[in-house]
């Protein structure tokens, strides 16, 4: 059995898939058996045929070119771009945790570093009906993972890491660290959210990408000491 670590993001659209991309692929690069599973994804698109696409997931298959097969890559696929708890509603297809941990589990068998990518934020509702009530932080717990989080450079990053780093506390989940993504060299602002967000939480900002990075600036040494 291999390794693993999950990736989470201070909210929606900051990157997060994009940044996933670059870790398994410098794991891979490095002549790593890397991997990607994610548990639910919503907002797919179908092809020519009528079949839903999961675009992060198959983002993070090409660009780190695992060669990995839909099925093994996501165990919930929903079309509408909405929390996956709303979207498995909508579709009367919740999510079964005891499908998703096999699934986990087999792709962990398979791959030396398995990177695990959330949905959204760490609070993001996986399943809210009259049978159970997970959210995000649920899964990772029970899965036994630590915790890299990726984070936007830019304005408001102090609130919105700074919260997403006590929420995972209090759980008591192990945070590896945060990544900056969408980040401006020398930017002023940029490298003081930095140091603030270290400075109030003692979690470390252990890289930064800049848009259109194709490598992930950090050795590759540091990055398997994440993954447990």
């Amino acid at each position: 059995m291999g390794k693993a670590l999950f990736i989470t993001g201070t909210g929606t659209d900051i990157g997060k898939t994009y940044v996933t991309g670059l870790i398994v692929k410098k794991l891979r690069d490095a002549g790593l058996n890397g991997g990607y599973y994610k548990a639910a994804l919503s907002g797919a698109v179908t092809d020519e045929q009528g079949r839903l696409q999961p675009g992060d997931a198959l983002y993070v298959n090409e660009v780190a070119g695992i060669g990995e097969s839909i099925p093994n890559l996501v165990s919930y696929i929903y079309p509408e771009a909405v929390s996956p708890h709303l979207a498995a509603k909508i579709n009367h297809e919740p999510i079964d945790f005891l499908r998703v941990e096999k699934d986990y589990r087999r792709a962990k068998d398979k791959y030396e570093y398995l990177t695990m990518e959330g949905s959204g934020g760490i609070i993001c509702p996986l399943r809210w009906d009259e049978t159970q009530h997970v959210i995000l932080d649920d899964l990772v717990k029970q899965l036994d993972l630590g915790v890299l989080i990726v984070a936007d450079a830019g304005l408001g990053t102090i609130n919105s890491a700074v919260l997403t780093i006590e929420h995972l506390q209090v759980r008591d989940i192990p945070i590896r660290g945060i990544i900056f993504n969408n980040y401006i060299p020398h930017d002023l602002m940029q490298d003081d959210n930095a140091r603030m967000i270290e400075a109030m939480t003692g979690v470390k900002v252990l890289a930064y990408v800049k848009k259109g990075d194709r490598e992930l600036d950090m050795d590759v040494a540091v990055l398997k000491g994440l993954y447990e």
